[in-house]
């Protein structure tokens, strides 16, 4: 009983048990899920799934199910960003806790739910209980925003802090991550209040099966807005968890946390006004530059980093030397990697069809700009579950040839598989329709060989840990005693704070 007490509390009381419970989530929809759509389909393997599980996929609310998959998802992402932020950034343990329990039961709520409302008939008490979860992701935000608060005293740097403040010691990284939650709350708002009419002006859509109707309505702009901006949030919480990890400082951290707050006021002010200004995407661009900005600083500093330590020992290292040094740990070389790479498969792409929109795609069948910009969203989010891969096989300790073979597989994999997708997605600028079939098949033959290696390799990793869940002295013990140490530490500094803030109370008083 012992045993199962602390194997409970390791999942579901700890960063990394929390958070390998999320991911484990997400990979079995991914894998389940997955297999309704694509090849899988032409295969069969899709009707042997539907048989099996009993699901209903009724024709006409396909629409329904996938926003309602697509929020089973982005909850669990949320979570696993939520458990990094709770566990890197200073605040009380009683503020961990709540927002850490909140936004578990809240997630896999929704998940739970969500899955059952859309595919395995239509209950509306799982609907209700699926809008609950959404409600308790939505206080956990409320509780992480009021722990972020910025103008603590006690989270105030010191003025010879190497770290981003301002000259009373505003913590700017903070501040950067506080105005993110805001952004988030505000946002996931947009979505809710259009929600809230569905049946009542507003119907069930894909934003991709809008991009050429002339005149959208207010609501259904609401949720265009709403799906780009958070998105873009989830991306800037990542890279800004990413660079709590790697320590990330200096000048560069400087220059580039001012960067960050101020690109995510702009970019969500740009995303959530397209409901009233014909020129929002121009404010959206101009935030964009600054974040982009900001990930860039984060890249250079990280590179640097990586490099300065695997040359500590040579006097004057070689550039092949200063390349095998950046290249020497995937796990920390890949999330810069993935931002870098970004650039030719997601910005690079969104940038280019925005300038040439009218000139180039608009004169497409309808249905090569829907692929565009279905991949466009699908390879981002990808993107950032690759970088919280890497993070999450840091904190796991994956050490020697496991951390190369799993770091280097999901670069290389993931890589291949976006730029496939990227090929394809483009491919009308380079082939016409009548020879475009020896592409198309070359291409989506390597994107999902790449898209399964990275399962295959995310399987293998979830299976190790689920097989060292049952050692008794396995690596997720050293995790929980190491995180209880911690947990008992910080109730300690909190409990001294308090009363040396009781005892100036006391002296002020007997003055």
């Amino acid at each position: 009983m012992k045993a199962l007490k602390q194997r409970w509390n390791y999942l579901f009381c700890s960063t990394r048990g929390l958070t390998l419970v999320a991911i484990a989530t997400v990979a079995l929809i991914t894998a389940i899920w997955g297999t309704l759509s694509g090849p899988m389909v032409e295969w069969g393997v899709r009707d042997i799934t539907v048989k099996l599980l009993g699901m209903k996929l009724v024709p006409a609310e396909r629409e329904g199910r996938i926003i309602l998959l697509y929020h089973t998802i982005a909850m669990a992402i949320l979570a696993i960003e939520v458990y990094f932020i709770t566990s890197l950034l200073p605040m009380k343990r009683h503020e961990q806790v709540s927002i850490n329990a909140t936004i578990t039961i809240g997630y896999l709520t929704v998940v739970i739910f969500g899955l059952a409302f859309g595919y395995f008939g239509r209950n509306f008490v799982f609907h209700g209980l699926f809008l609950l979860g959404l409600s308790l992701v939505f206080f956990a935000g409320l509780l992480l925003t009021a722990a972020l608060w910025p103008w603590k005293k006690e989270y105030r740097l010191p003025p010879d802090s190497p770290y981003a403040h301002t000259k009373n010691g505003i913590d700017l990284e903070r501040m950067a991550f506080f105005v993110m939650a805001v952004s988030t709350l505000i946002s996931a708002s947009f979505g809710a209040i259009t929600g809230s009419y569905w049946g009542n002006g507003h119907e069930t859509f894909l934003a991709e099966d809008l991009i050429r109707v002339p005149h959208k309505l207010v609501l259904q702009k609401a949720i265009i807005g709403h799906l780009h901006i958070m998105l873009t949030l989830i991306a800037i919480a990542i890279t800004l968890i990413v660079g709590r990890w790697m320590d990330f400082k200096g000048i560069l951290h400087r220059i580039a946390m001012p960067l960050m707050g101020f690109g995510t006021v702009v970019i969500t002010a740009g995303a959530l006004s397209v409901v009233w200004l014909p020129w929002a995407h121009i404010t959206i661009y101009v935030g964009s530059v600054f974040v982009m900005l900001a990930a860039l600083m984060y890249v250079i500093f990280s590179w640097d980093k990586l490099i300065k330590e695997g040359t500590a020992g040579i006097q004057k290292p070689t550039f092949f030397q200063k390349i095998g040094a950046l290249l020497r740990d995937p796990l920390k070389f890949g999330p810069g990697w993935q931002m870098v790479f970004m650039n030719f498969t997601v910005s690079g792409v969104g940038i280019f069809m925005a300038v040439k929109l009218d000139e180039i795609f608009r004169v497409w069948p309808h249905r090569e700009e829907r692929i565009t910009l279905t991949g466009h969203w699908h390879i981002l989010a990808a993107l950032i579950a690759t970088i919280i891969l890497f993070y999450y096989g840091d904190i796991s300790r994956l050490k020697g040839k496991a951390r190369k073979w799993y770091g280097w597989t999901i670069i290389i994999m993931s890589d291949l598989a976006f730029a496939s997708a990227t090929i394809f997605s483009m491919k009308r600028l380079f082939v016409d329709e009548i020879n475009q079939q020896p592409l198309v098949n070359t291409v989506m033959l390597l994107m999902d060989f790449g898209l399964a290696m990275v399962l295959v390799a995310l399987a293998i990793f979830m299976i190790w840990r689920l097989y060292d869940l049952f050692r008794a002295n396995g690596f997720w013990r050293q995790e929980y005693l190491e995180e209880e140490k911690a947990a008992a530490k910080a109730e300690l500094e909190e409990q001294q704070r308090k009363l040396e803030e009781l005892k100036a109370i006391i002296e002020e008083v007997s003055e």
